[in-house]
C-alpha cells in the first residue's frame, strides 16, 4: 500500500438525524476525516443497494450508511429496512470478492456530533488498514449492474 493512500469513503446520511449530527460536528469544529464525502438522503432505508455497488464501481474504498437510531426513524421503520438490507449487501460483497468491512451501517442522532466524529474516523481508520479497493478479481458482471 502506498504511504500516501487517502481512502475515498462515501457516506449516505439520513436527513433527520445523521446529517444533522454531521452539521453540528462541523459547527463545533470537531475534526473528522476529510476523506469522507457526505450524501444526504431522506432516510437510511432509501439507500438502494445499487447506490453502494455504484460507489465501489466508481472508485470508493468504503461506503457508510448512517441513520436514526432504531425506534426513532422519521419514516417508522426505514432504518430497520436498511439494517435488513445491509446483511444481504455484506453477503453479496463477500461473494463478489469485496471485503464486507468496507461497508458500514450505524446510527447517529441529531444531537450526537461527537458520535458522528467517532463513527467516521473509525471507518476511515478501518479503510486505511484494508488499503485501496481493487476490483480486479471481483465478479465484473455483478459489480457493473
Amino acid at each position: 500500500m502506498s504511504p500516501d493512500f487517502k481512502p475515498r469513503i462515501i457516506a449516505f446520511l439520513c436527513n433527520w438525524c445523521s446529517y444533522e449530527g454531521a452539521d453540528r460536528a462541523g459547527g463545533q469544529k470537531l475534526p473528522y476525516s476529510a476523506t469522507v464525502k457526505l450524501i444526504r438522503v431522506m432516510c437510511s432505508g432509501r439507500v438502494d443497494p445499487q447506490f453502494i455497488f455504484d460507489a465501489f464501481r466508481k472508485g470508493a474504498d468504503g461506503v457508510m450508511v448512517l441513520g436514526c437510531h432504531p425506534g426513532d426513524c422519521h419514516y417508522r421503520n426505514g432504518n430497520m429496512n436498511a439494517m435488513r438490507r445491509m446483511v444481504l449487501i455484506k453477503k453479496m460483497l463477500k461473494t463478489f470478492g469485496i471485503h464486507p468491512d468496507r461497508v458500514k451501517l450505524d446510527w447517529v442522532a441529531a444531537s450526537e456530533s461527537r458520535r458522528f466524529q467517532q463513527v467516521v474516523n473509525d471507518m476511515a481508520d478501518r479503510i486505511l488498514k484494508l488499503g485501496p479497493l481493487s476490483l480486479k478479481g471481483c465478479v465484473k458482471e455483478v459489480v457493473e449492474l
